[in-house]
């Protein structure tokens, strides 16, 4: 497996002076292609912080940040939205959907972004919402969906553009426990079957089967590491 995303001694502080808190300390952490990874941790140890640098959605104070071999940790600000166009995914805990557009028309948005526009839009929408099993939710509105399917709908979203890594934070929380193991193992299967970096902030103890890679973040630096296996072993050793 390639590592999809590479990041170096990344730091992050917010604030300055006697107000300066460091949200990431030296972190360094590689995201695979073909991977389900989880980052865990308390809240505030800085998952989100790292996820979103990962995204390029927030920029490290100092450090590197390699996506597909390409330091993006200092572009110009005006680069990094194609960044995040071609090559990531996002996945959050409130959907983020448009609530005047239909399952369709959400995803349609992501196309549009992409430069797919009319009838192919049209078709890509509908095969995407039918790989994610909403078919029949094509003209449906958010409000009428399901909170599993809203997430659906998203993910479907964030697959418009083909990207290589999917970026989702805590998208099993507002989830009941069936739901949330549709989402997981949809995510897991764009990992495994279609070669995707998927990194997955969650406090859901739900979504450990599904991990190839566990690693907990505390106090912005990254603590322990476990493969599925490892972890496995030692939940057997402690019962």
């Amino acid at each position: 497996m390639h590592a999809a995303i590479e990041v170096r001694e990344l730091t992050k502080t917010y604030s300055q002076g006697v107000a300066a808190s460091r949200a990431l300390d030296g972190v360094d952490l590689d995201a695979h292609a073909g991977e389900v990874m989880l980052l865990m941790g308390p809240s505030g140890s800085g998952k989100t912080t790292l996820v979103s640098i990962m995204g390029c959605i927030l920029r490290p104070t100092s450090g590197s940040v390699k996506i597909q071999g390409r330091e993006v940790a200092h572009l110009r600000e005006r680069e990094l939205p194609a960044v995040r166009l071609h090559h990531i995914g996002f996945v959050f805990q409130g959907f983020n959907l448009f609530p005047t557009l239909t399952a369709a028309e959400n995803v349609g948005v992501a196309l549009d972004l992409k430069g797919i526009r009319g009838e192919a839009a049209r078709k890509r929408a509908h095969a995407l919402l039918e790989e994610v099993g909403l078919g029949d939710k094509l003209h449906t509105f958010p409000a009428d969906l399901s909170g599993g399917q809203k997430q659906r709908v998203a993910i479907a979203r964030a697959l418009a553009g083909d990207p290589e890594i999917i970026l989702a934070d805590e998208p099993t929380a507002a989830l009941d426990k069936q739901s949330g193991w549709v989402v997981m193992n949809m995510l897991r299967n764009l990992a495994h079957s279609h070669e995707r970096a998927v990194v997955i902030v969650t406090h859901d103890n739900r979504t450990l089967e599904f991990a190839d890679r566990m690693v907990r973040i505390e106090d912005g630096r990254v603590g322990h590491e476990l493969s599925r296996e490892e972890f496995h072993q030692l939940v057997g050793a402690e019962a």
